[in-house]
């Protein structure tokens, strides 16, 4: 039996992913829609039926609030207390989650993994207790698996992200200063054993200095056969 295509994914800038499943369901992670390098085109969408939110900085869930309120989706996924301060914006539909957990997304199963990185949400001034920073595994219909870190550092146990979902596609921060360089992202596709890595948290501002081709070249010195699918915002693959 033939495995259905994989959906395509567009990279909205910083570390805003869309993915447009078979059925035309809209699936958006991290939405950060008005950020400095999300096409024009792309700031207001025509449909949105999932969010899945990494952390609360507000570079991954700035927009969150107001595109839920606007579309309504069938559910916002985040950890436990992100989602608690969501409701408390006027969020509809909140699923909150925490390491370890799956549920059900759009038919997809999704899986909340560890990430090591603060979450702390700025409210008004003030930082909240924004709960635990975290990534996602995603498994659809069919057999296909992405990972998306959301921003972290590298840890040791990425191997068992492998070794448990086996992605093909990793979504990996490769800015350094905030997240990982492409050195250690390069040790995390290797940990990973990922075919595929597409970088995410680089460019969007003079202190993100990591770049796809330094980890182009790390990959290669580590002897790591994986692609690097390099996207420009608005691209997809």
């Amino acid at each position: 039996m033939n495995q259905p295509p994989r959906p395509p994914f567009t990279f909205l800038g910083h570390a805003t992913v869309h993915c447009e499943l078979p059925g035309g369901e809209v699936l958006l992670i991290d939405p950060w829609l008005q950020g400095p390098t999300c096409p024009d085109d792309w700031k207001q969408l025509p449909r949105l039926d999932a969010i899945l939110v990494t952390h609360a900085h507000f570079d991954h869930i700035g927009d969150a609030v107001e595109l839920a309120k606007r579309h309504r989706p069938r559910k916002v996924v985040a950890c436990f207390e992100c989602c608690e301060w969501l409701a408390q914006k006027g969020v509809e539909n909140c699923s909150g989650m925490n390491l370890g957990g799956t549920q059900e997304v759009l038919g997809l199963q999704v899986t909340m993994v560890r990430a090591d990185h603060s979450c702390g949400i700025l409210d008004d001034g003030q930082v909240l207790y924004g709960g635990q920073a975290a990534g996602y595994v995603v498994r659809l219909p069919g057999g296909h698996t992405f990972y998306h870190s959301g921003d972290t550092a590298l840890f040791s146990d990425m191997q068992l992200i492998s070794e448990l979902y086996r992605p093909e596609i990793a979504f990996l921060p490769i800015g350094d200063l905030y997240t990982m360089d492409p050195h250690q992202a390069a040790r995390a596709c290797r940990y990973l054993g990922v075919r595929k890595v597409i970088p995410i948290h680089w460019g969007t501002f003079p202190a993100l200095t990591g770049t796809p081709t330094q980890l182009e070249t790390a990959l290669e010195d580590l002897g790591v056969r994986c692609e690097v699918i390099a996207l420009r915002p608005g691209e997809s693959y």
